[in-house]
């Protein structure tokens, strides 16, 4: 059974991940209408993998005797200046969620809820992964500058990113 405090945290984790899915979607949107095709899947990919992220949590909190809640969304950011500007966004909010989970993480040794750690211990080792995907594509990013050619052939790689995150959902 979940403490009060741990659904508490819990709940807010699912809203997190659920405005991360609508964060991403905005932003694969917004690449697809600018032609960077590669880019967009990579990022609706992304946006499915928050998604499911968010469904882990429901059904945990489910599992365990709480009462899982599904929140309103935020609306997105839905126009960005640059895809440098999109991933510096996206590297900045995995750094946030990764603080978040940290948070869940500490409630649940204060509350000596090892399940839950247990279960949280899960988004520990995906949020390591989520930064350093973030980072890898912005150092490719600064690499390639203001170098068209580079990015259309950044575009065409990230595909190959996306096929990457879908086999680790």
């Amino acid at each position: 059974m979940l403490s009060p405090t741990i659904e508490k945290a819990l709940n807010n984790q699912v809203k997190i991940e659920a405005n991360s899915s609508h964060l991403y979607l905005a932003m694969a949107s917004w690449a697809e209408t600018k032609g960077l095709n590669g880019t967009a899947q990579f990022l609706y990919k992304h946006s499915d993998e928050e998604r499911m992220h968010m469904l882990k949590l429901v059904q945990y909190i489910n599992e365990r005797g709480g009462i899982a809640e599904i929140p309103a969304l935020e609306k997105p950011e839905a126009s960005f200046e640059s895809l440098n500007a999109v991933f510096q966004k996206l590297l900045e909010h995995e750094i946030m969620v990764t603080g978040e989970i940290n948070k869940v993480v500490e409630i649940c040794l204060n509350e000596k809820d090892y399940t839950t750690h247990n279960f949280m211990q899960w988004y520990v080792a995906e949020q390591i992964e989520e930064e350093a995907l973030a980072r890898t594509i912005m150092d490719k990013l600064h690499l390639i500058g203001n170098d068209k050619g580079g990015l259309y052939l950044f575009d065409r790689d990230i595909q190959s990113l996306s096929m990457a995150v879908e086999k680790n959902v």
